[in-house]
């Protein structure tokens, strides 16, 4: 049931995403929505922070940092992480 009215998520942006994440953290703590509203809201609000921490997590693995020559010049690539 949540993760059919979730589906959406999947295809939002990281911006996107985000932004609908922070409404529901502004929702719930106003502290007036409805119990079972909370329950829904707070559940599409883990698939929006597992959605945002894939494409993270995506984007980091396609980070790069430059290997420099000893004379400074670009002679490559490696990953950010050295691996």
């Amino acid at each position: 049931m949540a993760g059919e009215a979730n589906e959406d998520v999947k295809a939002m942006s990281f911006e996107q995403a985000l932004d609908a994440l922070e409404k529901i953290v502004v929702d719930l703590e106003r502290g007036d929505v409805a119990l079972d509203q909370s329950i829904r809201i707070y559940e599409r609000g883990e698939a929006l922070k597992a959605h945002c921490d894939r494409l993270l997590k995506a984007a980091e693995d396609k980070v790069e940092k430059i290997r420099l020559s000893r004379d400074g010049k670009a002679v490559g690539t490696e990953p950010l992480d050295g691996e």
